[in-house]
């Protein structure tokens, strides 16, 4: 059932053409907006990517940005032919492209969709990728001498500071790995050689964090070494007491800050995707001499998303083909599909004629 059906005269068609005029340049800002999601996201993966594994997490923002674009020329060219439907002459020039225009337009809402969901699953690649770049980042922390890791150091310096976090899942993570340079180790001191002796690695670990791992809101001046050790402090217990540590990890810290913003990305996105599909179904515009109807939405709220549920289910079965037939498909055909045509079975065009 249509929502918001309406016949339309010739008058009302001339109005409803200025308000989809006004729409679709609505529309282009929107197109804008989500161009700057886009690139907004793409800048705020920049900024650490550092701290990221390889992975590829850059096509979400890559097809904002995209869509953005499409957005933005497609609804001025709307704009254009709405604004030229009040002179049937113009408009009479506009109907040779108008089966194109529409399907460009529907293609274009699915890409916003798909833009849409792409937000939403965004999410498991994303926390993979901080996981293990966060593990690389802390593993070459004390390399600040070697070319193309003496960045890691401030970089996860200023990320424990400005997140208020603290190693990968804890700050029991820098008790795991070597975190300071040979060069700044005694190696005449008998107590680092016996740390570094204990390690099958050859390693130097202790029970210590960098000074970023500090909470600045305690009162107490910061304990960042023997923190597992109550006797090397003065009333101290590391079991009872709460440790003057950022105690969240930065992968769920920076795992949350991106997971708000692609989601908040994702809702706008959404949003966007609707009102381009009732825009969309505004626009079949008919013969401008007579009368016709016009709606919101071709169905309810609810057929329309069970129809572009089903589209996508479709798209993913296409790519499937079934073992049994060997992607032959003229196997296990439906016997509904065969045509019936008398007892001889021969369609009536391919009979013969008598001579």
């Amino acid at each position: 059932m249509a929502v918001l059906k309406v016949t339309f005269t010739r008058t009302k068609r001339d109005k409803l053409a200025q308000v989809l005029w006004i729409l679709n340049w609505i529309s282009v800002v929107t197109g804008v907006i989500l161009f700057s999601l886009g690139l907004f996201l793409k800048v705020e993966l920049n900024k650490r990517w550092e701290l990221m594994a390889d992975t590829d997490i850059q096509y979400v923002p890559n097809m904002l940005i995209s869509v953005g674009l499409i957005a933005c020329a497609i609804n001025f060219l709307g704009g254009k032919i709405c604004y030229d439907c009040a002179d049937t002459a113009k408009f009479l020039r506009w109907k040779l492209i108008m089966l194109p225009y529409i399907i460009c337009t529907f293609f274009f809402t699915f890409c916003v969709l798909v833009g849409a969901l792409m937000c939403y699953t965004m999410h498991w690649e994303l926390d993979e990728s901080l996981r293990e770049g966060l593990t690389m980042a802390m593993k070459y922390y004390k390399d600040t001498d070697t070319p193309g890791r003496c960045f890691l150091k401030r970089a996860v310096d200023t990320l424990q500071i400005e997140f208020q976090c603290c190693g990968n899942k804890a700050y029991s993570d820098w008790f795991r790995i070597q975190w300071i340079s040979n060069r700044y180790l005694d190696m005449s001191h008998r107590e680092v050689l016996d740390r570094l002796r204990s390690n099958v690695e050859g390693k130097y670990l202790m029970d210590g964090v960098p000074f970023s791992c500090c909470n600045i809101n305690s009162p107490r001046p910061c304990i960042q070494q023997q923190v597992s050790n109550n006797s090397a402090h003065f009333n101290y217990d590391p079991h009872t007491e709460q440790l003057n540590l950022w105690t969240k990890g930065c992968h769920q810290a920076l795992s949350d800050y991106y997971t708000g913003i692609v989601h908040s990305i994702g809702l706008t996105v959404l949003i966007t995707w609707l009102f381009e599909t009732s825009l969309e179904n505004m626009l079949r515009l008919g013969d401008p001499d007579c009368d016709s109807e016009g709606w919101l939405l071709e169905n309810s709220f609810i057929e329309t998303a069970r129809i572009n549920l089903n589209i996508i289910k479709t798209l993913s079965k296409n790519n499937h083909v079934d073992p049994a037939n060997n992607g032959d498909p003229n196997i296990n055909v439906p016997s509904t599909s065969r045509a019936h045509y008398g007892p001889d079975n021969v369609p009536p065009q391919q009979k013969p004629t008598a001579s």
